[in-house]
């Protein structure tokens, strides 16, 4: 139930998903793949403002979209892309992967075959996936400079009737926890979880938000 508590306690955790970079002219913008088109959207806008002259979209089917698609997240993405006028010849497509780490993998592998070394990259993913994204990008590519934004949604307007509010929630609290755990796996460099952000998820646990938790 999405009582004015839970919204409350939703916003903290959503703010903390921020980075709030400032963007800067890059060398390419890498879009992660996911269940939001508006990511898609958002990485034609970024283009199209000039920020960089190759858009590389990443992503096969994951835990999210492996129930939704049957059309791979980067194929989709550039679609989008195109249809919001980005030239064909702009964009580089990787459809494998399936999580960040993978994305960062396997698009070091395919700028590898491509001769291409960008040095600096736009990462485009879902607002409340920025601090993960900067996470793991550092982890799994260490040495380039990176900025991170996301469509610019409130959290109250970001919901919509394919992605309700309460799975917005739970996959922020997901996210969260991931944060909290993946840098001793290995996958994330370490990010400090204020303690308010932290009470306000296990409060979100202890109300039911967890159904996109790690067992």
């Amino acid at each position: 139930m999405i009582t004015p508590e839970v919204c409350t306690l939703a916003q903290l955790v959503w703010d903390y998903h921020h980075v709030n970079h400032t963007l800067l002219p890059s060398d390419c913008i890498l879009t992660l793949g996911s269940h939001d088109t508006r990511v898609a959207e958002r990485a034609a806008e970024l283009y199209h403002q000039g920020l960089a002259p190759l858009l590389i979209f990443s992503g096969g089917l994951g835990r999210l979209t492996d129930s939704m698609w049957t059309e791979a997240e980067a194929d989709l993405f550039a679609r989008i892309a195109m249809e919001n006028g980005v030239p064909q010849e702009a964009i580089l497509v990787e459809n494998r992967s399936t999580n960040t780490g993978e994305n960062v993998q396997l698009v070091r592998r395919l700028l590898g075959e491509k001769g291409l070394d960008p040095q600096k990259f736009i990462l485009v993913q879902k607002p409340y996936m920025e601090r993960r994204t900067l996470a793991t990008f550092a982890k799994a590519w260490p040495g380039k400079e990176f900025v991170v934004t996301s469509p610019q949604i409130s959290f109250n307007d970001y919901p919509t009737a394919d992605i309700p509010v309460e799975q917005v929630i739970n996959i922020m609290v997901g996210d969260l926890q991931r944060i909290r755990i993946y840098p001793e796996k290995g996958f994330q460099i370490y990010q400090e979880i204020p303690a308010n952000v932290w009470q306000a998820f296990e409060r979100l646990v202890a109300l039911g938000f967890d159904k996109q938790l790690v067992r």
